[in-house]
């Protein structure tokens, strides 16, 4: 059992910590509770550009001394944003936790935005957003996002639209900053062999100073849902298929219940029910998979796979097989106890990863203001029957509320 200590700063940023004496690696890093879906139409790819720029220039470091600082001491540096939050975070020897502290917050809070680094930026993320066009499994599902959250930011594209991108400028950035950071949605997270209490004075050290910062901004909620079918064409070889729908959002009750019924569905492993019906009996495809995102005020509950244009409509009909056989037969003792012990195994195995249970943390203060122990989650397991996940299968499964999205050949 993992033990988590927590901190907050007078300014109202939270840190939380987990000590491992055996391990000589720290994981760190600085979440915000900002990310695509506070922006607007206008604004579109602005967070994603920040995460970048970040990295190029503060107001005592140049890009070169932020991108070599960590890396010439084997430590690793990075960044990710996602429809809610913004993390930049650091791997590295524990003996220099402080450089790291110290690089995380300076590239958080204090960047300058160059503007020639703007321009040169500017062409990185338009090659990154064709790289995802060129990968059809990435634009898919930045696609049916779009078609679930039509006319909502979180349908928009992370990385924004080449009209917005091109269009971006220092000022931009600082107006986006400025309107939507606020101390009390900020983490600090930490896994690695540090005492707390050294933790705590470097958490002061370099983030105690800072004002109190409260933002006004409220994210617009979603609450129009309208299934849709859309065909698109790519240069692809592949026909490949999105189908799914809204779901549970993060402090729904039946979260734990639904992801293990996703994961029985078509989880991670090659027993699940879609990639045995589709790939192990039949051999119509390579990957399938169910997925389910939750995020604040709702979810989003996917089926993704990519088979010959020929095997399409015989695909559909056994995956519609599969769901109508979870909404209708339930699980035998044996089924629900081998369910139960492969989620229990991987979520087992989730937590052995230190950088993720660093971000794991950093998620669980900023969406629920604590940290869910493991025993509590696999307690909900144990809890869950036959008969609730008939319940949450005819609930969420009703296919004539899906959108589907299908990117054909050309």
């Amino acid at each position: 059992m993992r033990e988590i200590e927590h901190y907050t700063l007078s300014n109202g940023i939270r840190v939380v910590h987990n000590r491992i004496t055996t391990t000589k690696i720290v994981h760190c890093g600085i979440m915000l509770n900002i990310g695509s879906r506070d922006e607007t139409p206008q604004n579109q790819g602005i967070a994603h550009f920040w995460e970048h720029m970040a990295f190029k220039g503060t107001k005592k470091r140049n890009a070169y001394h932020i991108l070599n600082k960590l890396d010439s001491l084997g430590g690793e540096l990075n960044a990710f944003t996602d429809k809610e939050k913004i993390l930049f975070y650091a791997s590295l020897r524990d003996v220099y936790f402080e450089k790291a502290v110290d690089l995380l917050t300076d590239i958080t809070f204090d960047s300058v935005f160059p503007e020639n680094q703007i321009e040169r930026e500017r062409n990185v993320i338009l090659e990154e957003m064709a790289m995802y066009l060129d990968d059809p499994e990435d634009s898919l599902y930045d696609d049916f996002d779009n078609v679930i959250f039509t006319d909502h930011p979180l349908g928009m594209n992370i990385l924004g639209t080449q009209e917005t991108v091109k269009s971006f400028r220092r000022k931009d950035f600082r107006s986006f900053i400025k309107a939507h950071l606020d101390t009390k949605k900020i983490v600090f997270s930490c896994v690695g062999n540090i005492p707390m209490e050294e933790v705590i004075r470097l958490a002061e050290k370099y983030m105690g100073h800072m004002p109190r910062i409260t933002s006004s901004s409220r994210r617009k909620r979603f609450t129009k849902y309208k299934p849709k079918e859309v065909l698109i064409h790519r240069n692809v070889s592949q026909s490949r298929c999105a189908m799914g729908r809204p779901a549970y959002p993060l402090k729904d009750e039946r979260r734990s219940a639904f992801f293990m019924l996703v994961n029985i569905l078509g989880g991670s492993g090659m027993n699940s029910r879609l990639n045995w019906a589709l790939r192990e009996k039949r051999g119509y495809v390579y990957s399938i998979g169910s997925h389910y995102y939750p995020f604040t005020d709702t979810g989003l509950f996917m089926i993704s796979f990519g088979t010959e244009p020929t095997q399409m409509g015989k695909s559909l009909q056994l995956i519609s097989e599969e769901l109508r056989r979870l909404k209708e037969e339930p699980l035998g003792i044996k089924q629900m106890n081998a369910a139960r012990e492969q989620l229990f195994g991987q979520l087992a195995m989730a937590q052995e990863h230190n950088s993720g249970f660093m971000i794991m943390m950093a998620r669980g203060m900023l969406d629920k203001g604590k940290i869910l122990p493991i025993e509590e989650t696999y307690s909900r397991i144990r809890e869950t029957t036959p008969q609730t996940l008939m319940e949450l299968a005819n609930d969420i499964f009703d296919e004539e509320q899906f959108s589907i999205l299908r990117m054909e050949p050309n």
